[in-house]
């Protein structure tokens, strides 16, 4: 019985997490760059002027760009799924070379 519970609890949690990400990428501009997930052929032709991409795999592309409403401009040009990357999570880490308090 947990078996099964955790079989359907766990895939919620993960679709929830993105949903949560996402929602963060499109409603604020606190990342300092964009995963766009899955990005459709011919997607880096279509990017806003000014972004540069950072990284690149077969599944994903890293841009950077520091217009305002950057993941709305990569949803119009064909995004499926737009992430935030570059941001340091919940706590904020101290600066190198800088004491923590």
């Amino acid at each position: 019985m947990i078996t099964r519970r955790l079989l359907i609890a766990l895939p919620l949690l993960f679709a929830g997490w993105i949903a949560v990400m996402a929602s963060v990428m499109l409603f604020s501009d606190a990342a300092p760059a964009a995963v766009v997930i899955l990005p459709p052929d011919g997607f880096a032709a279509r990017l806003p002027d000014g972004t540069g991409i950072i990284a690149a795999g077969p599944l994903h592309l890293t841009l950077k760009n520091d217009t305002p409403r950057f993941a709305r401009a990569l949803y119009a040009a064909g995004a499926r799924l737009v992430l935030p990357a570059g941001l340091t999570g919940c706590l904020p880490l101290p600066r190198p070379g800088k004491p923590a308090g």
